[in-house]
């Protein structure tokens, strides 16, 4: 029992996910998961860290 409360919830949540209409930005979120500020630049990076991931990278810029 109580358990109704909680799946509201969840239902709640997953029509929330389904039906957003909010543009998600991957540059910004690649950065958050790389660690690097909004300032800083792939400039600074070393050649090796470059190379190490330019497998990776999108090739439409």
């Amino acid at each position: 029992m109580g358990r109704g409360r909680a799946k509201a919830k969840q239902t709640k949540v997953a029509r929330d996910l389904k039906y957003r209409t909010h543009e998600t930005d991957f540059g910004a979120l690649a950065n958050e998961l790389h660690g690097q500020s909004p300032n800083d630049d792939t400039d600074q990076l070393e050649p090796e860290v470059l190379e190490k991931w330019s497998d990776y990278s999108d090739s439409r810029d």
